[in-house]
């Protein structure tokens, strides 16, 4: 039996290999499995002289390990390659309907809960929105969100869960005032272990992370990573969050703070100095309709319907765009990233109006000595905080530590 054939299984999630530990038979087995499961998903359809190629691996090793994951039902068969001569390859490629996943998106204005797939695609979803959040409020959109959901779900679905991954912003009570709650409204989060409480009322593995981290992990991994291997990340959500990536994986630094674009000091329209997140954030695009007598909501209702808002919008666009450029070109004046990528929590067409607006705005910047990243737009979209919420229990049980992965691929040697 397969190490990771239980692995399917609410009850005996994978442990996750401790990198400095010993090697053993099974543990050099489950790392493999890991191994080319991450290849699978990072390159698509492979075949097993693929796979050998790239890991190191002996053609009988990956051959008895590729079986192993098809009997599983982790991999699934292409259609038969034929080449000149020799018989035909056999590319496998990951089975979406192997593992499921709950994603959370807890907001300022609004949580989204997500059942995602092996590969990526969201099956099901709920919306709720909010004034502001609330930690009671908050459990509830998740347990009866959870139970809705697997409702929906046919058994074999629900034995197949991995577990809940929540993507949620840090110190949310430090944001009060910016959402307009009341004060102190939301002083009960900084004693709330969202975490913990969740894991006390579901059946399944818990994990939390933060939601513009999460949202890069998803671009990383079903977005722009694999052509990019060098980015930094921009999210647009109620306040702007970000990420970085380097070499392929995830940096999220000594604190786990790395990518907090937030903070980064920009130049006002009157020449003050603001806080990124002062400018490009969508509470900002909240407040200039609600000073044009213009009701907001409709922003918080569906990420992908907003509504073309004229002059606000455009005027918003503007002003976040030119912020976006000084903080793109901070970023590549200390890393030399290949791409900036931007997304965030609005529709496909506001998103390419702001990268074009961006692109404008930094062609007006002193760029002596700057060498630029690629402007990007993010291929996830709207969705990229719960999707990268719920990427990972999936990649805490199945896949390998990115910065691990690739160090063995470079090596080109058998691990073990």
């Amino acid at each position: 039996m397969s190490s990771l054939e239980d692995g399917l299984a609410i009850s005996s999630p994978l442990p996750v290999l401790d990198p400095t530990g010993g090697a053993n038979q099974v543990r050099v087995r489950a790392y493999n499995e890991r191994l080319v499961l991450s290849l699978v998903r990072r390159h698509g359809s492979q075949s097993k002289a693929e796979i050998a190629r790239r890991t190191g691996l002996s053609a009988q090793t990956v051959s008895v390990i590729m079986r192993s994951l098809e009997k599983d039902g982790l991999l699934i068969r292409g259609a038969p390659v034929r080449g000149r001569v020799g018989q035909p390859s056999i590319p496998l490629h990951l089975n979406p309907d192997a593992v499921y996943s709950f994603g959370v998106k807890i907001g300022r204005r609004s949580a989204d809960l997500v059942l995602m797939d092996f590969v990526g695609r969201i099956r099901l979803q709920l919306h709720q929105t909010y004034a502001y959040p609330l930690p009671q409020e908050i459990m509830g959109f998740i347990t009866s969100g959870i139970r809705d959901l697997e409702r929906q779900m046919t058994g074999e679905q629900r034995r197949r869960l991995a577990g809940i991954g929540i993507a949620a912003p840090f110190e949310l009570w430090n944001w009060a005032e910016e959402v307009g709650a009341p004060a102190g409204a939301m002083d009960s989060w900084r004693s709330f272990n969202l975490q913990a409480a969740v894991s006390a009322v579901v059946p399944y593995p818990v994990f939390l992370q933060n939601d513009a981290t999460s949202a890069c992990g998803a671009e990383l991994v079903f977005g722009v990573g694999p052509s990019y291997p060098d980015f930094v990340y921009f999210f647009i959500g109620s306040f702007i969050g970000g990420g970085v990536v380097l070499n392929s994986a995830l940096f999220v630094g000594r604190t786990g703070t790395a990518g907090s674009v937030g903070s980064l000091p920009v130049r006002g329209g009157g020449g003050e100095t603001k806080q990124l997140l002062e400018v490009a954030s969508i509470f900002v695009l909240e407040n200039m309709l609600r000073q044009r007598g213009l009701d907001p909501q409709p922003l918080w209702y569906s990420a992908d319907d907003w509504i073309d808002f004229g002059e606000p919008l455009e005027s918003w666009i503007e002003e976040a765009a030119t912020a976006l450029a000084q903080a793109i070109v901070s970023a590549a004046s200390i890393i030399d990233f290949s791409a900036a990528v931007i997304d965030g929590g609005f529709p496909a067409w506001v998103r390419s109006r702001l990268v074009a607006a961006t692109v404008r705005a930094v062609g007006r910047l002193d760029l002596q000595g700057v060498i630029m990243p690629e402007l990007l737009e993010g291929a996830v979209g709207a969705q990229a905080r719960a999707i990268g919420g719920a990427c990972l229990p999936i990649f805490a049980r199945y896949l390998l530590d990115q910065n691990v992965l690739f160090k063995e691929i470079e090596s080109g040697s058998e691990p073990g």
